[in-house]
């Protein structure tokens, strides 16, 4: 494989991984907050929801301090 080598595979394989075990966490946290009947921001102030925001954010902070 040209400049793919095994570890650059299995580091993708982990992120995706995780990005997976955070969002169906979050999923079950809005259906959870839905049977409740609680505001519709609830779940982002959860520890999932935080996390999804941290990493939608760097970007933006990246750009504002570069």
């Amino acid at each position: 494989m040209d400049g793919f080598s095994w570890l650059t595979i299995v580091k993708y394989a982990v992120v995706l991984i995780a990005a997976t075990i955070i969002g169906n966490w979050f999923l079950a946290e809005v259906k959870k907050t839905n049977r409740k009947q609680q505001p519709w921001y609830k779940p982002y102030l959860s520890l999932p929801g935080l996390i999804i925001l941290a990493a939608l954010s760097l970007p933006l902070i990246y750009l504002l301090i570069f």
